[in-house]
């Protein structure tokens, strides 16, 4: 069982932003982690198996602190999103929608 904790400001902001050097980037990845932990707890019944439990043996019951547990061990990693072109995205859905178009057949 993991020991407890004399602060209550652990895991200590400078071990975090040693891991992500931004605060925002931080508070973004832990508060999603965090609902992925709430969304875990309240469906632990369900069978869902599509959210990932808490990767850290933790004596908090908090899901924001329990995510910041994960980001202090290096269990949860800022996932770089690929840009995407506007101009593309749009002539995209434009070619999909003339597709959706020619395949609906004439009511009349």
């Amino acid at each position: 069982m993991p020991e407890r904790r004399a602060s209550l400001t652990e895991p200590r902001i400078e071990n975090l932003l040693e891991r992500e050097n931004s605060k925002f980037t931080l508070v973004t990845l832990a508060s999603r982690r965090a609902r992925e932990i709430n969304d875990y707890y309240n469906h632990l019944g369900d069978g869902l198996g599509k959210i990932v439990p808490p990767q850290v043996t933790s004596v908090s019951r908090k899901p924001l602190s329990i995510a910041l547990e994960e980001i202090e061990v290096g269990k949860i990693i800022k996932a770089e999103v690929p840009e995407v072109d506007p101009e593309a995205e749009a002539a995209a859905a434009d070619a999909a929608a003339a597709e959706a178009a020619d395949a609906t057949p004439d009511a009349g």
